[in-house]
């Protein structure tokens, strides 16, 4: 239940998003979270538009986040968050560590959060049944600590923190003046409480003794020791448990793993790291954040329950004009105003689609239902997002519905509808210094019919002269988007909000045909592409109708 109170939903429009897309998105995800108390998060598919950035900007709201794929990723996991451990822990603390958490890998991670390496079960099990030689102890550069821990032991003499990093390991099992000849400088001496051994192995210059069975160590000893630089550790355990269990305290980062570590990103599609976790005999991944730092593991197993994204569609329910990805979601809701489209469910969603001009018409709608008050900035973004769909109420999608719910969002949000029209439209029809691909982009959407894909495009402005000097430019690029996106049919709307009129551009092998049969218009003599359509202005209501009728007559 905590598991799914923290689970997010992604509120999104279409690829190319319009006013009514983001403002919706942003809107209608303020009211789910006032409805439910739970996580939504509005986000755009693509660009913001000059005309939109003006919206936001002149309400002080922030631009949805961007995404471009709604595919699962490993941050949408349950990734195990298993606690990093210093490289210089013994084997005997790690295989505990495993133990308590049942984990067969355990990831070494420095004091910056960075992935130093990874020691696994089987690397442990290895300790045990390779055969070491006697130094090894000193090779890996073993703490005093990590004796004293593994061996349950006391330390006596010197210092806990020093390491022991020369020499080799043996036990005094013969009388002193055997010792002698095997005894050598720096070597870690296990006997037991005979003091002559103890004094024997100190003066041949053992840098370390272990005494064992709890035998007591003499001042005399101690005092002897500590003049010649040697560690005494006292122990409960027989000489042979304490020669047993001291390869254990050797540090980890001596048998770890450190390169050519297989990592995930926790931005990676789970797709796609899928086939590379089946072709590896680990079980075990680390997850890194997009700083590089350590944030758990995950295993086969994990991708197992892995559960898509929870997305809202709003203002579309197209698959061509989703965003990418949309397939592998947990479709929750879909909030529109056009035609039935292609976006399948995995189960029963709410959708709610009604023949309004705007999404925002139907998200104030909810407002009104849920007895949710309106604050001002929410009613300043519905509001801008009806006043762009229906072009200040010209456009022929607009109903009676809609006009009523922007002059009662104007009122709370203190605008006066028209100047404030004038001002976003302008804002929006700023297109000096924009590329010709953002240009086109800016709204553009695909369609189909049967076989046929038609890709149409729009802009809307109050400037004759800025639409006229579009048109050599659009023409251009109308060949490198049609090519791009495979479509069999290319046309663009050059649409002048206040002549209340589109000239259309045409391209493709009977593009110029189609529109001149959907509209009832003359080729032109000329042969240019272009088709006057006086009184179009709606793509959706009146240009992909027409389109679509005529092709299949």
């Amino acid at each position: 239940m905590e598991q799914e109170m923290k689970r997010k939903t992604i509120v999104i429009g279409h690829r190319n998003p319009d006013t009514d897309s983001i403002c919706s998105a942003i809107c209608y995800a303020n009211l789910k979270e006032k409805l439910t108390g739970q996580v939504y998060v509005p986000a755009r598919a693509g660009q913001v538009n000059r005309e939109t950035k003006f919206v936001l900007d002149y309400f002080g709201m922030k631009e949805p986040q961007l995404v471009t794929d709604v595919r699962t990723q490993v941050k949408d996991i349950e990734i195990r968050k298993t606690k990093g451990v210093a490289d210089n822990i013994s084997l005997k603390k790690a295989w505990n560590i495993m133990q308590e958490n049942n984990v067969v890998t355990i990831p070494s991670v420095r004091e910056d959060g960075s992935l130093e390496g990874l020691i696994t079960v089987g690397d442990i099990t290895k300790t045990y049944m390779n055969i070491y030689d006697s130094s090894i102890l000193s090779k890996a550069n073993t703490q005093y600590s990590n004796i004293l821990e593994t061996l349950e032991a006391d330390m006596m003499v010197g210092d806990p923190e020093a390491y022991f990093n020369q020499g080799k390991v043996l036990i005094a099992a013969a009388n002193p003046d055997l010792m002698e000849y095997y005894i050598e400088p720096h070597d870690l001496v296990i006997l037991g409480n005979r003091y002559e051994s103890q004094l024997c192995a100190i003066e041949m210059g053992a840098d370390c003794i272990v005494v064992c069975e709890g035998a007591g160590v003499s001042m005399t000893i101690k005092k002897i020791a500590q003049d010649r630089g040697c560690t005494v550790i006292a122990t409960a355990y027989d000489t042979y448990t304490a020669a047993r269990l001291i390869n254990q305290s050797m540090p980890i980062s001596y048998f770890m793993t450190r390169e050519h570590l297989i990592t995930f990103d926790s931005e990676d599609f789970v797709d796609e790291i899928r086939d590379v976790m089946a072709n590896k005999r680990h079980r075990d991944f680390p997850i890194l954040d997009k700083n590089g730092k350590y944030l758990g593991m995950i295993s086969r197993r994990n991708l197992l329950g892995a559960r898509g994204k929870q997305v809202i569609l709003v203002d579309h329910n197209e698959k061509t004009q989703a965003v990418a990805g949309v397939e592998e979601a947990e479709i929750m809701e879909i909030i529109d105003h056009h035609r039935l489209g292609t976006v399948q469910t995995m189960a029963p969603v709410f959708f709610r689609n009604q023949p309004l001009g705007c999404t925002a018409t139907i998200v104030y709608q909810m407002y009104q239902e849920n007895g949710i008050e309106v604050e001002k900035e929410i009613a300043g973004l519905l509001c801008s997002a009806i006043v762009s769909d229906t072009l200040l109420f010209r456009s022929p999608t607009c109903t009676a519905i809609d006009e009523r719910a922007a002059r009662e969002l104007a009122q709370i949000a203190g605008l006066d509808i028209e100047k404030y029209a004038i001002q976003m439209f302008s804002a929006g029809s700023n297109l000096k210094d924009k590329s010709d691909k953002e240009i086109f982009y800016q709204d553009f959407k695909r369609f189909t019919s049967g076989k046929l894909s038609i890709g149409v495009g729009q802009i809307t402005s109050l400037d004759e002269e800025e639409l006229e000097a579009l048109k050599p430019r659009l023409m251009a690029y109308m060949e490198v988007a049609g090519a791009e996106h495979d479509l069999n049919m290319t046309f663009f709307m050059l649409t002048n909000i206040l002549t209340q009129s589109t000239e259309l551009l045409c391209h493709g092998q009977g593009a110029v045909q189609l529109a001149a049969k959907a509209f009832h218009k003359e080729i032109e003599e000329d042969g240019k592409p272009i088709v006057e359509l006086p009184g179009v202005v709606s793509r959706k209501k009146q240009l992909i109708p027409e389109l679509m009728l005529a092709e299949q007559s």
